[in-house]
């Protein structure tokens, strides 16, 4: 019975991971406001995924407040810098910024590095701000900003509530090593970014 409520749950939680950026593309297309293009930017770059999802999985390794904590500063420090974007206020080295959260989101899931709650949201908050001013950037010219700016804002809450629930499943049903090993997943991928 219980291996299969494990199963099931599993099953469920997989195919909710799965089709989460598929629901946060919310239709492209169909919304002249900008929220659609706002939805569809951070899963359209394997970078921001990457980073979202990360912010995430280190979330649950923290712990405690953390897990809710650190994701919510990265979603309002993404804002900040989404809203500079918008403006036209360029950020230097941006783009290594977020290559950069990838890298070290990476390396700190794989080494199970556990800091302080203020310097682990200042961590996130940092590249957040990357992230954020990337997005504002490339906001298209028809869009409305705060319609946008929601949008984005959105795919990036899905995107780290993706990774808490698979660190979630992960501590309850496999051994906390897996969490590691997606860290270590996330560097290889990084790797392969720098490349491209």
């Amino acid at each position: 019975m219980i291996a299969r409520t494990r199963s099931s749950f599993t099953s469920l939680a997989t195919l909710s991971l799965a089709l989460a950026p598929v629901l946060a593309q919310a239709h492209p297309g169909h919304d002249a406001s900008g929220f659609a293009a706002g939805v569809s930017h951070p899963v359209h770059g394997l970078d921001h995924i990457l980073a979202m999802v990360a912010v995430g999985l280190w979330a649950v390794q923290l712990g405690g407040r953390a897990k809710w904590l650190v994701p919510a500063s990265f979603v309002s420090v993404m804002a900040i810098g989404g809203a500079l974007g918008m403006a036209g206020v360029a950020m230097p080295f941006a783009e290594q910024g977020i290559l950069a959260s990838v890298l070290i989101l990476g390396v700190l899931i794989a080494a199970a590095v556990r800091l302080p709650l203020a310097a682990s949201m200042t961590i996130v908050g940092l590249f957040a701000l990357c992230h954020g001013q990337a997005h504002g950037l490339e906001m298209p010219g028809t869009a409305a900003g705060l319609s946008y700016g929601a949008g984005f804002v959105i795919a990036t809450a899905l995107l780290h509530t993706s990774g808490i629930m698979t660190g979630l499943m992960i501590q309850r049903f496999a051994e906390a090593k897996w969490v590691r090993a997606t860290g270590v997943a996330i560097c290889t991928a990084s790797a392969f970014l720098a490349l491209n």
